[in-house]
């Protein structure tokens, strides 16, 4: 029957705005951070950004907890710098701004390979199964140097072939904005993905896949099928890590890399789209400017992925979230003292902790340079009994007064949460 009528559908102006505001986000990125080092952490952000998504859809698109990601973003590095080093030779006859799509491509064939055995079996078990995937993999690189390169690894030179009006990749700049293309495609792809009924059907196999089954949906190929696409983007990630850095070590497919996927992925918010974007810059920072300042950053991260478990499950992007639902209301004002409370006081908690840390490793790693280290500006003696009390005193002081802030910020927010249901059911009542 023909429609007597034209239907008009409204542009999603926020989303146009989102996506418009992340594509000039990304351009003008290296024109105000314009050292080296700025570009060098941005082209990284780009990079984990991919690497995190392509793992968050396993982990928060499918319910599928992987313990071996790395080998997927690793092996397609691997199989780039090779392709890379065929290019140089003149032996293979590829632009350079198509290597990555080596990489995805050769994550997408390691993905059907492997992704084959993993996801016939979903849970704990899956996780073993990768855990074993990864170690083996990280074992093969050790043995089988003519492809891996041994401990030295494969190295390239990504000025290669013809100079496409003037862009060779040779300085760092070039390579950003061909990291940045990269990032923008792949992530607006993998966004189109959770809209697609594989996307949706894949997080319902996460939430109860006995109805999927049910329906008459097969699980296992609907957790592989979205193995294989997360293996695609993770080889693409991997790609543009080998042009990048011009060289591919065995520490790429190693568990340690898997394991920053995903503590970032969860930090950040796998529940979320753009919950992983968050944990990959935070990854970057932690890796590249964190660890510069502390020997003891892998304990603070530590202990803020426990508190993270502890009081926000949901990771950052969940935290965003509810402060955008309590500001959609006009609410926030009414928390914000509460913020401030925990805030400082949450400070000075880190201060305390924080100066007891570094005292320790000090004695532990730095005892040969004196007693005394620089701690916020304050010089501390890591023998000094009056530095151990003072820094004792800072935490305790500090834990009390976050005790009683964070009562009264669950008080506050308790408060907000039933003026707003009272407000969502008078909107209800008047419609």
């Amino acid at each position: 029957m023909a429609r007597s009528h034209y239907e008009f559908r409204p542009y999603n102006v926020g989303r146009w705005i989102i996506w418009g505001a992340f594509a000039l986000i990304m351009g003008v990125a290296p024109l105000l951070f314009g050292s080296n080092l700025s570009l060098t952490m941005l082209s990284q952000m780009g990079i984990a950004i991919i690497a995190c998504l392509s793992y968050n859809m396993l982990l928060g698109q499918g319910g599928m907890l992987s313990f071996g990601h790395a080998v997927y973003t690793g092996l397609g590095s691997y199989m780039a710098i090779h392709a890379l080093n065929q290019v140089t030779a003149g032996a293979f006859k590829l632009p350079v701004s198509l290597i990555p799509i080596v990489g995805g491509l050769a994550g997408m064939a390691f993905a059907i390979l492997l992704g084959y055995v993993t996801t016939r079996k979903s849970g704990t078990t899956f996780a073993m199964i990768t855990l074993g995937m990864a170690e083996l993999v990280f074992a093969m690189s050790l043995m089988f140097s003519e492809f891996f390169g041994g401990e030295a690894g494969v190295s390239g030179n990504r000025v290669a072939g013809q100079a496409f009006f003037g862009i060779t990749f040779g300085p760092q700049r070039q390579v950003y904005y061909l990291i940045a293309v990269y990032t923008f495609i792949c992530v607006a792809l993998m966004y189109a993905f959770t809209q697609t009924p594989l996307g949706r059907i894949l997080n319902a196999v996460r939430d109860n896949p006995e109805r999927v089954e049910f329906i008459g949906y097969n699980t296992q190929r609907v957790r592989y099928t979205a193995f294989i696409i997360a293996g695609f983007f993770a080889g693409i990630s991997g790609g543009l890590a080998a042009i990048n850095f011009e060289i591919v070590t065995a520490e790429v497919v190693g568990a340690a890399r898997s394991g920053g996927y995903l503590l970032f992925t969860f930090l950040g918010g796998a529940t979320f789209f753009f919950g992983p974007i968050i944990g990959a810059i935070l990854m970057v920072l932690a890796f590249v400017l964190f660890s510069e300042f502390t020997k003891a950053w892998l304990l603070y991260l530590g202990l803020i992925f426990l508190f993270m478990v502890m009081y926000a499950p949901g990771g950052i992007a969940s935290l965003i979230m509810m402060n955008l639902r309590v500001a959609k209301f006009g609410k926030l004002r009414q928390v914000w003292t509460s913020y401030l409370g925990l805030a400082v006081t949450g400070l000075t908690v880190l201060a305390g902790a924080g100066a007891m840390i570094e005292m320790i490793y000090h004695l532990q790693l730095a005892s040969a340079l004196g007693d005394e280290l620089q701690f916020l500006g304050i010089t501390l003696n890591a023998r000094g009994l009056d530095s151990w009390f003072g820094s004792a005193f800072v935490l305790l002081t500090g834990l009390g007064l976050f005790e009683l802030a964070r009562r009264q910020f669950r008080h506050d927010w308790g408060e907000v949460q039933v003026e707003i249901e009272k407000e969502i059911k008078r909107r209800e009542t008047a419609v």
